[in-house]
């Protein structure tokens, strides 16, 4: 493995669009505020918008006020973040402006370099070729894609192929946001920073395993990309199979790439397939039609893409992990768009008292639970039995209580960061513990291609469920058959 220093460059291709805008100048504007950005840094934009380096920084202070909270800006920030900013325009099929793209890259360099291609993934092999083709892919330099990696586990090796030809392994950095947020790392500071939970974090303790990422919007104008790829292409592939690495792979040595990654292919490796035996008692698959969220009415996605369409916006399974830690343990993952609210969370619901002391006097006992509730707010919730005050001439009698731990509220004088902040600042040093390897990316699209298979070869639909419910009746079946049932 080679040793990265921090970046003197970051080269942003896409630097123009509605990712860059949202999220990745706000960021780097926040590293900035912050003093985390290297001194001599320099931040060079490029895409095929003709501008030049004093639109482009009007551009990017466009981007600051539209997207920085009013009471996070402040103008020497903006002055000195500017004062990094360049612009280059170029096209990958026109040679003349790669050239000239590649003498502006070189004229900026002054050690490391950090290529981030917020671009459509059909273009990282050849952009990843042209730096390449002008020396510019060589030791010191990193590059970052963006999900999705392909559409399928065979398009995933071909650009893997395709970006590895240019790139060492070690300095390809596949992002996928979710692992920037503040309550994924949290996650990994409940499990590995706490000596409480370790023992109880099997299947021995452990009944069930809940992971939700739920949405309240729709396709908001994203409908010709999210109908060519679907729920289960746009989330389950790489947020929620990250999430599930997270909860369930085994304590790393340290926290460091190499540790860290190998337990999460681990787990991917140990997934039970799900195939066409299987998809049909272990899968549901669903499509939003009109509904009402909050008060509003909301149209369906069919109306919404204006087009007839087989593509599921939600999908639910019943999963299990092949190991000695989580033998037996379901693990139901769900993710959907047009649902009651907007979480994502992961519940781990604990095996009942293997006797109740309180039974004869009819107090009923809840199993425990432990609620991390990643956004949109942060928290740790422990539901624990406690008496329930008063007397009762039957015995104790009990009630379900929670501990209840609001990391927004605990940390408000903090200021919440964008994950794209993390995500920046390690790339920048060289740290890739938060970034996707190549055999986690394959491995994921093997375990689901498996089940789009199933899915093709039942010729199965989607199940339709109202906008501002919690998807179709057939995924609260489906947990149901096995004497659980989905949080709400």
């Amino acid at each position: 493995m080679t040793t990265a220093s921090s970046a003197s460059l970051l080269t942003v291709f896409g630097a123009t669009g509605d990712l860059a805008q949202r999220m990745l100048l706000p960021s780097l504007y926040g590293l900035q505020g912050d003093g985390l950005l290297p001194a001599s840094m320099r931040i060079l934009g490029t895409a095929r918008s003709a501008l030049d380096d004093a639109s482009f920084r009007a551009f990017v202070a466009d981007a600051i006020v539209r997207f920085v909270p009013a009471e996070q800006r402040n103008d020497d920030t903006l002055r000195a973040l500017l004062a990094r900013v360049e612009y280059q325009p170029a096209s990958l099929d026109d040679d003349a402006s790669m050239q000239a793209l590649a003498e502006r890259i070189r004229s900026l360099r002054n050690g490391d370099i950090v290529y981030h291609l917020s671009t459509s993934p059909k273009f990282y092999a050849q952009a990843c070729a042209a730096l390449a083709h002008h020396g510019l892919a060589g030791p010191g330099t990193r590059v970052m894609l963006e999900k999705p990696i392909g559409h399928a586990l065979a398009e995933a090796i071909a650009i893997n192929d395709g970006v590895t030809r240019s790139f060492d392994e070690d300095r390809v950095y596949r992002v996928d946001h979710y692992l920037g947020k503040e309550g994924v790392q949290n996650l990994l500071a409940l499990r590995f920073g706490n000596a409480l939970f370790e023992p109880l974090w099997n299947a021995r303790h452990i009944e069930q395993v809940q992971i939700t990422v739920a949405e309240t919007v729709g396709v908001e104008g994203r409908g010709d990309y999210y109908d060519h790829s679907g729920a289960i292409r746009d989330m389950l592939q790489n947020h929620l199979l990250q999430l599930l690495c997270l909860t369930a792979m085994e304590p790393p040595s340290q926290f460091e790439p190499t540790a860290v990654r190998n337990e999460k292919i681990k787990v991917l490796r140990s997934l039970r397939p799900i195939g066409r035996a299987e998809v049909a008692a272990e899968t549901v698959a669903g499509q939003y039609t009109a509904g009402a969220i909050g008060g509003k009415a909301v149209p369906g996605y069919l109306e919404e893409l204006s087009r007839t369409s087989g593509t599921e916006t939600f999908v639910a399974m019943r999963a299990h992990i092949d190991n000695w830690r989580w033998s037996g343990v379901p693990f139901y993952l769900r993710t959907g768009k047009r649902m009651a609210r907007r979480c994502t969370e992961i519940y781990l619901q604990f095996r009942e008292v293997p006797h109740s002391i309180f039974a004869r006097g009819g107090a009923a006992s809840q199993p425990n639970a432990l609620i991390i509730r990643l956004q949109p707010e942060e928290r740790i919730e422990l539901q624990l039995m406690h008496k329930t005050p008063g007397l009762d001439r039957n015995g104790l009698r009990l009630s379900q209580v929670s501990l209840d731990l609001d990391l927004d509220e605990r940390f408000a004088h903090e200021r919440r960061r964008l994950a794209y902040e993390r995500l920046y600042l390690d790339a920048i040093e060289g740290n890739g513990t938060l970034f996707v390897r190549r055999d986690e990316t394959e491995a994921a699209w093997q375990w689901v291609d498996a089940i789009l298979d199933g899915w093709q070869h039942a010729g199965s639909t989607p199940k339709t469920y109202a906008a501002g419910t919690w998807g179709p009746n057939a995924a609260v079946a489906m947990t149901e058959r096995h004497g659980h049932s989905w949080r709400e």
